[in-house]
């Protein structure tokens, strides 16, 4: 979504953890504080903690949020030391 938010030679590339502060502050907010949500079915308020269960990215994108190498030897981040490669002639 921040490539369409952000286009072209403004986009945040490896300096993307500044545009995503502001998504961790209020993911942190929301897990130790609460907020107070009010439960239309039961209608009673109750306190909301949200996680952040997982995302989903591509290659380059474990680059620049976890700083993974993703070139060269080591560049799959699930399969690790496991990981075989051979190349393939021209």
């Amino acid at each position: 979504m921040l490539n369409m938010i952000i286009p072209g030679k403004t986009a945040p590339g490896t300096d993307i953890d500044v545009y995503l502060q502001s998504l961790i502050n209020e993911l942190k907010s929301l897990w130790d504080i609460a907020v107070d949500t009010y439960d239309a079915f039961k209608a009673e308020y109750f306190n909301l903690h949200a996680p952040l269960l997982w995302t989903i990215n591509d290659f380059s994108t474990y680059g620049n949020l976890l700083g993974w190498s993703v070139k060269g030897r080591l560049a799959c981040l699930v399969c690790n030391k496991d990981t075989w490669s051979r190349y393939l002639p021209h």
